[in-house]
């Protein structure tokens, strides 16, 4: 197996756009051997656990409407392109994913961990969810065979908070300044949303370096 290492936040659109071009080139390459491991990253560690108003986020962060509208053009057109479902229309408000990330840190000791990182995805880009609503993620929990009660418990402590921002900040120390960003066996960096031929070579020139054929 080889460890594919990916950091990553539940409402960044260029890590749902990646992790699609990943899915595609790991279709390709049934046999790609990849043992998958996801880590916090958080775009606003500051945010507050109520998250914000989306419009409000956007014009902020962007320097206002034209600036979030021309960036935010370019991801429709690259997540249409990827052949994905995005209703921006449908969010609303820009939540804090400290919860999120928590429930992701669960589902890995549940092996459930893509599982989850599918819904939050769904849950968000596509439904136009809260991801922050504890309900919300007791339900993706229990969808993903998480014990849904130990979860509405653990998310009304403070369970793993402190470990979720000190990775997350861990991450931002050592160099990471974008997601999504994936590491190949604690190596090699492939950072943004690389198209699916590029992960097809990667794929293969493991397996050649392992002395197996491609697949």
């Amino acid at each position: 197996m080889t460890k594919l290492d990916i950091i990553s936040d539940p409402i960044c659109p260029w890590c749902y756009i990646g992790k699609s071009k990943l899915d595609a080139a790991l279709q390709t390459r049934p046999d790609h051997g990849f043992e998958i491991e996801w880590h916090p990253y958080m775009l606003n560690p500051d945010m507050p656990p109520e998250g914000m108003d989306r419009r409000d986020y956007l014009e902020t962060k962007f320097g206002g409407k034209v600036g979030a509208v021309e960036v935010y053009g370019q991801i429709a057109r690259a997540a249409e392109a990827a052949g994905l479902v995005v209703n921006f229309e449908k969010i609303t408000r820009t939540p804090s994913t400290v919860d999120a990330h928590r429930l992701i840190h669960w589902a890995g000791l549940e092996d459930v961990q893509t599982a989850v990182v599918n819904m939050l995805f769904n849950a968000y880009f596509v439904e136009g969810r809260d991801i922050s609503d504890h309900d919300v993620l007791v339900e993706i929990a229990k969808s993903a065979g998480i014990d849904p009660e130990v979860t509405r418990k653990l998310l009304s402590q403070e369970a793993d908070k402190d470990d979720i921002r000190a990775r997350a900040r861990y991450a931002a120390e050592k160099g990471v300044r974008g997601v999504p960003c994936f590491i190949v066996e604690n190596h090699y960096v492939v950072q943004g949303a690389q198209p699916p031929d590029l992960w097809e070579k990667v794929i293969d020139e493991l397996a050649a370096k392992a002395g197996g054929p491609p697949s």
